[in-house]
């Protein structure tokens, strides 16, 4: 019996070192081989993305999307973006016809129902500013002058202080997150489209013919303001980051990017990248928005601040 023992222990051995071996085959990888694995499957994703909706958020969804597109990671993910205002991208989402419906107001305050089935994704904070033609002599407005204007009861700019010309409101659709937000936090009230204004669908028209037409006034988010337009000072402050960060300015709103329920794994890749540092401290600020991470203030659905 006792020349038997080193037979067995030796097979002992040889047991405990193929177990040892197998199970070092079937561990998960670590380190680079892990980073492999993840970019792998990161790889894999494809699909379609249709984002629709604010055409104030639509510069940054934009460029986002291109630079996420070139990501080689990403390349089997293609982004679409169209415009037609915060309403129609709520409703498109809601309805399914859009992946994310893009939109400068809480998704409560444009939908009739369906809005408890959409999930917030909120990626800035968007200013918005009175605009006006640089002809027209005025860079200041107090909010009960503006709200005359865009009710009709101020119809020239000499009576705020400015050349002797013709107020030419230049107005967005009802479906606008833009006018929503406008009128919700400049104004203070909604308004009727008054006989002779222009109302246009794009953001980008609204600054041309704003720069184009004389008396001209609207209203345009930051990241749409150049030196063809003025923007007005609303009540003695400027629609700068510094104010709205700090609660200084109120024109201001978040800007969602809207799902119908939790997004797809390769809609979640886009919305994680837009949220990314990458994005949000170059992009971001380069186009005139504001990260929600810079800002002092919150705001609910109800436009009620706190800090």
């Amino acid at each position: 019996m006792l020349k038997k023992w080193p037979f067995i222990l030796m097979t002992l051995t040889m047991v405990f070192a193929l177990a040892a071996c197998g199970s070092g085959n079937n561990a998960a990888p670590q380190g680079d081989a892990a980073k492999g694995t993840e970019d792998k499957a990161a790889a894999e994703l494809t699909g379609n993305i249709l984002a629709v909706g604010s055409t104030a958020l639509q510069p940054l969804v934009e460029q986002a999307g291109q630079k996420f597109m070139a990501v080689d990671k990403y390349k089997g993910i293609a982004v679409q973006v169209q415009g037609g205002g915060s309403g129609t991208g709520l409703t498109q989402v809601s309805g399914g016809q859009a992946d994310i419906g893009n939109s400068d107001v809480f998704a409560k305050e444009k939908l009739e129902s369906g809005a408890d089935e959409l999930v917030d994704h909120q990626v800035a904070v968007v200013a918005m500013s009175a605009v006006a033609n640089p002809k027209v002599g005025v860079t200041d407005l107090k909010k009960d002058q503006l709200v005359q204007i865009f009710t009709g009861k101020i119809t020239n700019w000499k009576q705020v202080g400015g050349a002797d010309q013709k107020i030419v409101i230049v107005n967005r659709p009802s479906s606008s997150g833009t006018r929503a937000t406008f009128e919700k936090y400049a104004l203070g009230q909604k308004t009727e489209d008054l006989p002779g204004s222009i109302q246009e669908d794009s953001s980008g028209t609204v600054k041309k013919l704003i720069a184009e037409t004389p008396g001209a006034i609207g209203y345009l988010a930051l990241s749409y303001i150049d030196n063809t337009v003025t923007a007005l000072k609303f009540d003695g402050v400027e629609a700068n980051v510094e104010n709205v960060e700090q609660g200084k300015y109120p024109v201001w709103a978040y800007e969602h990017m809207y799902t119908k329920g939790e997004p797809k794994e390769h809609v979640k890749a886009f919305l994680d990248y837009i949220l990314s540092d990458e994005i949000q401290k170059s992009d971001v600020v380069d186009l005139g928005y504001i990260p929600v991470s810079g800002m002092q203030v919150k705001r609910d659905a109800d436009g009620n601040i706190t800090k």
